[in-house]
């Protein structure tokens, strides 16, 4: 009896691991996967629902607001010491956290997930990533003038990078654990099931696989769930009244819209490239030390928020105004540069926060402003000016985030605004293709590209940075080594490369001297003196690149 009772547990032991190593193996093209996937898009819909409570929670302490959704009407009756103050201490424990917690004094955010999706099977630096997100919370809490996606889809990451490296799973399924994450991460943010799934799809994963698209729809689906029985089945923007599109002769100012959209955002990348290097040359000059570079950030933006609170936090409130055409049009205008500065500081001061709010709000004011001016030219053919800035909206923040599908449905999630779809895809596409050709790609792949992370040219660019010479080296023990005297002669002539340097390197040296093979070294020493570890080979440079190739377009279409 006993030794059937221990052959049945044996069986079903062995029934089990095969079943593990199935769903390893094979990820989400099983059916047990998507119950994981439900698990981490429900734990990454109470995380994000939980940080943006803390950042309301903080928000009413430090400013006493009795209500964080009009933050900046309240703060206008604030005394200005305290609006100068308030960010100022927050930029200085945030300068505290970074400086000691994160490696590189730099807070992390979606730039750093979509470099985890591409290059890192999945995964993020959770220790730096939990710094990262108490940065973005006192930023955000204490005016900071950025949005709260970009911390929430980290902290989504780190949520699905904690579940992959327990499980262990593969890089497949560990991407397709991060698109479950961020989906559901997003929706649960803004009440947006459609658009959260899309941009996991479209601006973390960057391909749109069959196989990852189930379970990221169930994981985004929770995170909704979560949302609407947390806030109930309401939109973040209420428009007022009906918007209707004077169609086929109102369309080409919805065209002229997208461009000037486009440019807005080029100018807001850029703005915040430019700031970020202006600061970290003046920051080398003056000899500052890191943690001070976010509390003067948040003395500058105090000092601004005097003169327009409306620049602090995400900017709902201002951005609700603009869609309800409760903004003049010198307003609209002086309003758009003021939070295009604002941004500029706090993400230069390395603050923390995300640009998606931020954009969206940027894009309202710069097409109410539009609106004002093409229905005061042409009243007779034109929609009520509102209506230009909800196209305005979508323009501005897919243009910066390079992701048009899931921008323009985010939209219309946002206001549950259905039926100017053409107005706002109209704008949307011009916006993207125009600012898509003067930065490179979005936002996040101009970070990653400031870093020297290639990821907008595609796989083919970037799949050979993920190979070390030394990992595809050949060693002097192999059966097929290079001839010992003829390395070291080709080391003698200078003709060698380092064990650390990847095939993004080696392989351009391959073309540029016609060797079959090349010595492999490390430097000994003060004097750097050549030390031959091995031997790498062309062809087996080409193998392991063709290899690669071949797993990511199996992955992308599947």
């Amino acid at each position: 009896m006993l030794s059937l009772l221990g052959h049945q547990v044996r069986q079903a032991a062995e029934q089990c691991g095969r079943g593990w190593q199935l769903l390893r193996t094979e990820g989400p093209g099983q059916i047990q996967f998507w119950f994981i996937a439900l698990l981490v898009g429900i734990a990454s819909g109470f995380a994000a629902i939980l940080f943006r409570g803390a950042i309301e929670l903080l928000q009413t302490f430090v400013y006493d607001t009795p209500d964080v959704g009009s933050l900046h009407s309240w703060a206008a009756t604030l005394p200005w010491y305290w609006i100068l103050a308030v960010p100022t201490a927050g930029g200085i424990a945030v300068g505290l956290i970074v400086h000691f917690f994160t490696p590189d004094g730099r807070v992390r955010s979606v730039a750093d997930v979509v470099e985890g999706a591409a290059l890192n099977d999945g995964r993020v630096d959770n220790k730096a990533g939990l710094a990262s997100a108490a940065c973005s919370w006192i930023t955000l809490s204490t005016g900071g003038s950025t949005g709260r996606e970009g911390p929430v889809v980290h902290i989504a990451a780190m949520i699905s990078s904690w579940v992959a490296n327990t499980l262990r799973v593969d890089g497949v399924t560990g991407r397709d654990l991060l698109g479950c994450a961020v989906a559901a991460a997003v929706s649960a943010s803004f009440n947006a099931p459609i658009a959260g799934a899309l941009f996991a799809l479209e601006v973390i994963l960057r391909h749109f696989a069959l196989h990852a698209f189930a379970p990221i729809v169930v994981a985004s689906a929770a995170g909704t769930v979560i949302n609407r029985l947390t806030y109930g089945d309401v939109t973040e923007f209420v428009l007022p009244g009906t918007t209707t599109v004077e169609f086929y002769l109102e369309l080409p100012a919805f065209f002229l819209l997208g461009l000037v959209c486009g440019l807005v955002a080029v100018v807001t990348m850029r703005a915040i490239f430019w700031a970020d290097d202006t600061g970290t040359v003046i920051q080398r000059r003056l000899s500052l030390p890191y943690w001070l570079r976010p509390a003067l950030a948040g003395l500058i933006l105090g000092g601004i928020a005097i003169a327009f609170p409306h620049i602090m936090g995400v900017g709902y409130e201002t951005t609700s105004r603009a869609l309800t055409g409760d903004l003049l049009l010198h307003e609209a205008i002086v309003f758009t540069m003021m939070k295009v500065l604002a941004l500029a500081i706090t993400m230069a001061g390395r603050m923390g926060g995300g640009v998606f709010s931020p954009s969206l709000m940027i894009g309202a004011l710069t097409g109410l402003a539009f609106g004002h001016i093409a229905t005061g030219v042409f009243p007779e053919v034109s929609s009520v000016f509102t209506l230009y800035a909800l196209a305005g909206m979508g323009a501005v923040a897919a243009a910066v985030l390079g992701a048009p599908i899931s921008t323009t449905l985010i939209v219309f999630e946002l206001t549950g605004d259905w039926q100017t779809g053409l107005a706002v895809m109209v704008s949307v596409s011009m916006s993207t293709a125009l600012a898509s050709r003067l930065v490179n790609r979005s936002f996040f792949l101009t970070q990653l590209m400031r870093r020297n992370v290639h990821l907008a040219a595609g796989p083919q660019a970037y799949l050979l940075a993920m190979f070390r010479v030394q990992g595809v080296m050949r060693r002097p023990d192999h059966p097929h080594a290079a001839d010992e005297e003829a390395l070291h002669r080709m080391i003698e002539q200078g003709l060698y490369i380092q064990a650390e340097a990847t095939l993004e390197t080696a392989l351009p040296r391959f073309e540029k001297s016609g060797v079959v093979y090349m010595p492999v070294v490390t430097l000994d020493g003060e004097a750097g003196t050549p030390v031959l570890q091995g031997a790498l080979f062309h062809v087996d440079a080409l193998k392991a690149y063709n290899r690669a190739l071949a797993a990511t377009a199996k992955e992308e279409h599947s």
